[in-house]
């Protein structure tokens, strides 16, 4: 195959970044000095002054400038810290450097809640002209942005006190959420012996063709997470208790306020996505229901929905996949090939099945070192190569936005997912033009509408589910009992009740729900998903057009 990546390794290289680990020396002399740069960045915003003219342009074109220089740190270091504790649940050394990182985000948020009232004072045409001078004018939009969510927050004092208490409340839960799910081990038989799997090596035998393992794999499943399911709601609660307090204080009555300006979208946008994906559904149904006939079953139960159809799926290595993956992204975008060829050469990707990783996958970037490290469990499955793609599509968007000044660099999450889905869309439609056998093409074809049932169906139910849950946490805690029954009801509303049965502990096993940087992290997949395809037939269309255009352009064409 063209341009296959050689020898690749299943576990990333951290050390190319900050030798060491979690003891490097080189990231505790950076975290220091990252301290200190910090607090003389707040002492000179409590010193700046609103800016009469162009004449006092000059003390603000080096605040942003040391701005930006510090974002850029911070992201350094935060994408270092999270790649230490999920490849290494137990590193406890890891998770105090998290929190020491943390603690210096919180105060560089503090003096951001300094400087806004600052923004907010300039008058209308001085901030024109401020932000038209350069290189300010590189980083309008940002600036601006920024400028108009500072109306709508409290007071700058209060503001980063809110912050610092987070590090060691809202955030301080969240991580607490990470620990519980990086100490379980699922008890599953194998060959009449019981092993002991993480939650990443679990979830991958859920992936599994054979239905009675995917069964037996299954119940423990929804065991496992009933046992945490107390302390998982306590956490969950508290999350949800802190936002809304937050939000109440700021004067925001709708909890989609902060997502929806999070992702740059509009609730009439959101509802029309969530009103077309309703109206759509339907369509799915076909293909639920016969694949249940092709499973044996009379509808799917939950662990069934993703499930490959062929008893004897296709295993992959790891090198066959990676070079798999290229070489479709080479047949649409070179850039896309050469950027995985570096991922693969450059060793930034953790792949490894063994116990003591955190769950799910991520990609995180290195704006300083102009690297992304992708994190995975690799074990062989059809499923395990789209998320490959999948976290790929996430670092060549990092690499096309990296020479961008730091504050432009921040795209929203329904962006990010369009970026990623569209890497999986690539890798998918390549894999069916090059099925060698109807059997084989039927398999992935089922891949396929198992990932639209995903975006539009998993993703819907974690909607409403969150949704439902806010509601209700407003007028005060939410039992285990009745986030289960708000759990299933939304899955089976999104599934349209095709299924036989339902994950009511889902809310437990899915970590998106307790990550503190994102709010109502669901939203933003099915609108990638959506906007990818769009996306992609579009490209397909106007490849075609210009093939058509350069066929006609033959001699003697007529």
């Amino acid at each position: 195959m063209t341009g296959t990546p050689a020898h690749s390794t299943i576990r990333w290289d951290l050390d190319a970044i900050f030798p060491g680990a979690s003891a490097s020396p080189t990231f505790h002399e950076f975290l220091a000095a990252l301290q200190r740069d910090v607090a003389e960045l707040g002492r000179r915003v409590d010193g700046m002054e609103v800016p009469s003219g162009p004449e006092a342009f000059g003390p603000w074109r080096e605040l942003v400038a040391a701005l930006q220089d510090i974002v850029e740190r911070v992201e350094e270091a935060d994408a270092f810290v999270a790649c230490l504790t999920a490849q290494d649940v137990a590193d406890e050394q890891a998770r105090i450097l998290e929190g020491r990182v943390h603690q210096v985000a919180a105060t560089l948020q503090a003096a951001e809640a300094r400087l806004d009232p600052k923004l907010l004072a300039i008058p209308d045409p001085t901030w024109r002209a401020l932000l038209a001078d350069p290189p300010l004018d590189a980083v309008a939009f940002p600036l601006g942005e920024r400028r108009e969510l500072a109306r709508a927050k409290l007071p700058p004092d209060q503001e980063a006190l809110a912050c610092d208490l987070a590090v060691d409340g809202y955030h301080a839960w969240g991580r607490l959420y990470d620990l519980v799910e990086g100490r379980m081990r699922i008890p599953v038989e194998q060959d009449g012996q019981t092993e002991y799997l993480s939650v990443p090596q679990a979830a991958n035998r859920l992936e599994s063709p054979s239905r009675p393992v995917r069964e037996a794999v299954f119940a423990r499943w929804e065991q496992a997470w009933a046992a945490e399911a107390p302390l998982l709601a306590a956490i969950l609660n508290h999350l949800a208790g802190f936002r809304l307090s937050l939000y109440r204080r700021r004067g925001w009555h709708d909890v989609l306020y902060e997502p929806l300006r999070r992702n740059r979208l509009s609730r009439a946008t959101l509802d029309a996505m969530w009103e077309a994906v309703e109206t759509a559904a339907a369509r799915l149904e076909p293909y639920l229901r016969r694949k249940s006939r092709l499973l044996g079953v009379d509808a799917p139960a939950w662990h069934d929905v993703s499930a490959p159809l062929a008893v004897h799926e296709r295993r992959w290595g790891f090198d066959e996949a990676a070079a798999f993956v290229t070489e479709q992204f080479e047949s649409f975008s070179p850039d896309m090939a050469r950027l995985a060829r570096r991922a693969f050469e450059g060793r930034w990707i953790e792949a490894e099945d063994r116990p003591g990783k955190r769950a799910g996958g991520f990609c995180t970037s290195f704006p300083i070192a102009r690297q992304s490290r992708i994190f995975m469990t690799f074990a062989g499955m059809p499923a395990n190569v789209e998320t490959l793609a999948h976290e790929l599509g996430h670092a060549f968007h990092h690499s096309v936005v990296e020479d961008l000044p730091p504050l432009v660099q921040h795209y929203p999450m329904s962006l990010a997912e369009t970026a990623s889905t569209f890497a999986e869309l690539v890798v998918s439609e390549g894999a069916i033009r090059q099925a060698e056998s109807p059997h084989e093409r039927i398999a992935l074809l089922d891949r396929r509408l198992s990932a639209a049932t995903d975006y539009l169906m998993n993703i819907r139910a974690r909607f409403l589910f969150e949704t439902a849950f806010y509601r209700e946490r407003e007028q005060g805690q939410v039992s285990v009992a009745r986030l289960n029954a708000l759990m299933e009801q939304a899955q089976k509303e999104a599934y349209r009740h095709a299924l036989s049965s339902y994950h009511p502990h889902f809310w437990a096993s899915k970590l998106h729900f307790y990550l503190t940087g994102h709010p109502f992290y669901n939203f933003p997949y099915t609108f990638g998903f959506l906007f990818s395809h769009g996306v992609y037939a579009r490209a397909r269309s106007d490849a075609a057009s210009l093939a058509f255009s350069a066929w006609m352009r033959r001699p003697g064409t007529t």
